[in-house]
């Protein structure tokens, strides 16, 4: 039976670019999202390209317990997950703080935060009862340094950055590997989301230079998968050539 990996966020970006490249290795891939029109159809793509087995979870995981529910009743041929790509994730508006929503804020906390914690507390126990596993959480620059109007995106992936650290500490001795990956800027619905649909707004992110693509991200993801089972790789800050940091760009004229 091939390894398994679960990706959250599966549907677009960083996730589905990752869900493609494990299968292209020859993983059998859970897929987790919201829009299950796309989930299905990019769980059927794969199948059928790779040769691998899919399952298509409709999953928001925000929800605690439909993460419970889906999670605990897995069949059997699905419960021994390898790989956890904790993916799920956005930003949801962009203002100074005195003028932000609170229905952004609540989504952000709850998605990047709280879901993270409910979908890695449903896989956690099945790995350290098979003495190993690996747990991928999707950091940010963001989570690095804050920037104006940053603010509660910025503080969701810190809480990233330190519970990937909480997890590395608790796991000592059950043969679990923790990795955070935090990229900077990688041309998906990103900023798109962030901006509440406003295409034009997020063309101007990536304007003047070239930004990472999904599929950047995921060979990296994928190469932190592949060392020696003694070895992990802890923290990795990714960005393009022109990127510094979350402050620094270098955008051609």
């Amino acid at each position: 039976m091939n390894q398994i990996v679960f990706l959250t966020g599966a549907t677009s970006g960083i996730g589905q670019a990752t869900a493609y490249h494990f299968a292209s290795k020859g993983y059998d891939v859970i897929l987790a999202g919201r829009r299950v029109e796309r989930l299905n159809e990019t769980a059927a793509e794969i199948q059928n390209k790779y040769k691998v087995n899919t399952l298509a979870l409709e999953l928001d995981v925000r929800d605690r317990q439909a993460v419970s529910d889906s999670l605990n009743h897995l069949e059997e041929k699905w419960a021994e997950i390898s790989i956890l790509v904790n993916n799920a994730g956005l930003a949801s508006g962009f203002d100074f703080i005195q003028d932000g929503h609170i229905d952004d804020w609540d989504q952000m906390i709850d998605t990047n935060i709280k879901g993270l914690l409910y979908i890695s507390k449903a896989v956690i126990p099945g790995m350290i009862r098979r003495g190993k596993g690996h747990i991928i959480n999707i950091g940010s620059t963001a989570g690095k340094e804050v920037y104006a109007k940053g603010n509660v995106y910025c503080a969701s992936k810190h809480a990233v950055d330190a519970i990937t650290k909480g997890m590395r500490i608790d796991l000592l001795g059950t043969g679990i590997k923790v990795t955070q990956i935090a990229p900077g800027a990688a041309e998906t619905e990103f900023s798109l989301v962030r901006f509440h649909g406003d295409a034009e707004q997020a063309k101007k992110v990536y304007k003047g230079f070239q930004p990472m693509t999904p599929e950047d991200i995921a060979e990296v993801i994928f190469y932190t998968t592949t060392l020696p089972e003694h070895l992990c790789i802890n923290d990795l800050v990714l960005t393009s050539v022109a990127q510094a940091n979350s402050f620094y760009i270098h955008r051609e004229a």
